[in-house]
């Protein structure tokens, strides 16, 4: 009996054993397996064939040519890729409470246009205005801070150099306060330039509503395998999911921005807080520039509405504080790590924009850099350059 007891035991014992080592081996090979998969997703494969590198040169080398060339044709593409971004959230929201697609584009198309055209019917007088006085606040800082005429002297002599330097042999150099009127003038009268491209943009952004996920489905039905093709969709909503989270997130943080500046502006007696707070808005678009471009701005608007007294270095400073607390706060913590980049590329990124499309071109520079960033994060080949553009 108890030979039978202990062969039982052993039995169990055995039967148990064998249970264990077949669930150590199961949990060796599933932590085999996350560990794989988990190294994939960390993996930043570099090429390594040269002609890699030279065509990849070529490709890059022929989408700029194509940008500049056809920047009356991709400009507003580009813009209407974005606003639909920003607004497919929107369209989806609706088709929950059972709105059509159509009907939703639609709304959300007359959405973009009342608040454009809205914003410049309302805006362009004022600009117009403004950007004939703001010259006369130069001379009026010149006689008022006469212990800055020395440095003030010395930066418009290097201005004039630089310019020399950069213009024709032939051509006259511009005299004392043109380059100011000309950087203001580009700021407020920005709008004009945009509304040359709206009706296609417009056009084109209700058929990339309407359209949906088309150009996906037709993706994947032209892929073989189902692997491929699950892959395909992941990659393509992680992509869009993250882009609009934080297109989303920029716009929503630009307009704070911009409501505080115009609340900053009424309560320390400045003419058109409204308008200064849609200037706050659309420079914060452009980080580290558009900051320095609305010191120089809000400080000869503050002089004309104020006077030269120090009470005019008010709004200013309040301007300067809801910058800072926006730039080393709110975005750190609303955007994460996830979506930092690189200041070098940012500065960059700016200058390229500018030089490609002009103003709406730097306005464009960081949205557009961030989107490449987010692809090349979640697409394996290009993963190694989205790390360079890593914060």
């Amino acid at each position: 009996m108890a030979r039978e007891v202990r062969q039982e035991f052993v039995a169990v014992t055995e039967t148990e054993g064998d249970v264990t080592r077949g669930q150590t081996i199961g949990s060796v090979t599933e932590k085999k397996t996350f560990r794989a998969a988990a190294d994939e997703a960390d993996d930043m494969p570099l090429p390594t064939d040269p002609k890699t590198f030279f065509l990849g040169g070529l490709f890059v080398i022929a989408c700029m040519a194509v940008l500049y060339v056809a920047s009356e044709i991709v400009l507003p593409l580009v813009l209407a890729i974005i606003l639909k971004l920003l607004l497919q959230p929107l369209v989806r929201l609706l088709e929950d409470f059972h709105i059509p697609r159509t009907i939703g584009a639609v709304l959300s198309v007359l959405l973009v246009l009342l608040a454009f055209g809205g914003t410049i019917s309302m805006l362009a007088g004022p600009a117009a205005d403004w950007a004939g006085k703001l010259p006369e606040a130069i001379p009026k800082l010149k006689a008022g801070l006469s212990f800055l005429q020395d440095p003030i002297d010395a930066v418009q002599g290097m201005m004039k150099q630089v310019e020399s330097l950069a213009g024709e042999p032939g051509s006259s150099s511009p005299g004392p306060g043109v380059r100011p009127f000309t950087l203001v003038g580009a700021v407020l009268s920005g709008s004009a330039t945009a509304t040359s491209g709206v009706l296609t943009t417009l056009l084109i952004l209700f058929y990339l509503l309407v359209s949906g996920e088309t150009f996906l489905r037709r993706m994947v039905e032209i892929l073989p395998r189902f692997k491929d093709k699950r892959q395909a969709v992941e990659l393509s909503l992680h992509i869009e999911h993250d882009v609009s989270l934080y297109l989303l997130t920029v716009s929503c943080i630009n307009a704070i921005v911009g409501v505080a500046t115009g609340c900053v502006m009424w309560a320390c007696g400045v003419a058109n807080p409204v308008l200064w707070g849609a200037v706050a808005f659309v420079l914060n678009f452009v980080p580290i520039l558009g900051a320095m471009v609305g010191l120089v701005v809000f400080l000869m608007v503050s002089v004309l509405s104020l006077g030269v007294i120090w009470w005019a270095l008010l709004p200013v400073g309040l301007y300067f504080g809801i910058h800072v607390l926006e730039g080393e706060f709110a975005t750190p913590m609303l955007l994460a790590r996830r979506f930092t980049i690189n200041p070098v590329a940012l500065i960059l990124a700016l200058i390229f924009w500018y030089w490609m499309w002009g103003v709406a071109g730097a306005i464009l520079a960081v949205p557009l850099l961030a989107i490449t960033k987010i692809i090349c994060d979640d697409l394996r080949p290009l993963r190694a350059f989205g790390h360079l553009l890593e914060g």
